[in-house]
């Protein structure tokens, strides 16, 4: 199915299988980090969840969490339905995040796990949803996201980071997950920021 969806739709799909364990693994270091302390269940959000890989790690690690999933491709969001029959999947854009959570009378995010493609974060859509996450995210919440290793250098890959770099305070790109196919790193944004985003800026 991740193949199929691939070859239809390649701009919408990340990749042309499931990411491995090793990099779920990764994705979900800060939630175990503060699963040791946190008393109340974290408000997770995952943008692009695919077939279940990240999810799947994310429920392993917190049970309890408050998990909201937001996927575009309506294919894969039926399997992920499929697959984890409880959770709460809005089919949908990144962008209805704001809605989304304002809908359930959530406040805030405490981590935010994205699987989008870099196609997602182009022009000036993508400035506007790097905004809208950090604006979204609580104080000490933090926001996660790949690619893979040969990508980073690319020019998409170039303006991400720098995106990243202007709505938060700290952001950590970690060493070569080499356990996935293909190979990838991992960016963990903190301490967001909100910074006015003027309506022509697409840079």
């Amino acid at each position: 199915m991740f193949l199929q969806e691939f070859v239809r739709a390649p701009l919408r799909t990340a990749s042309v299988m499931p990411s491995s364990r090793a990099l779920a693994a990764r994705m979900i270091e800060p939630l175990q980090r503060s699963a040791r302390d946190a008393q109340d269940p974290p408000v997770v959000v995952e943008l692009g969840p695919g077939t279940g890989s990240f999810t799947a790690a994310l429920h392993d690690a917190r049970p309890d969490i408050c998990y909201l999933g937001i996927e575009l491709n309506d294919t894969v969001a039926d399997h992920l339905a499929t697959r984890f029959p409880c959770i709460d999947l809005v089919h949908g854009p990144a962008s209805s995040l704001s809605r989304a959570l304002a809908d359930r009378g959530l406040v805030g995010a405490d981590l935010v796990v994205s699987g989008l493609p870099w196609q997602a974060f182009a022009g000036s859509a993508g400035t506007d949803l790097v905004a809208d996450i950090a604006s979204n995210l609580a104080p000490s919440g933090a926001y996660i996201q790949f690619t893979y290793s040969w990508s980073r250098w690319a020019p998409p890959g170039r303006r991400q980071h720098r995106e990243l770099q202007r709505f938060f305070g700290y952001v950590e790109l970690s060493t070569t997950v080499w356990g996935n196919l293909p190979p990838a790193v991992v960016y963990t944004a903190t301490e967001p920021r909100w910074v006015d985003v003027p309506e022509s800026d697409t840079r």
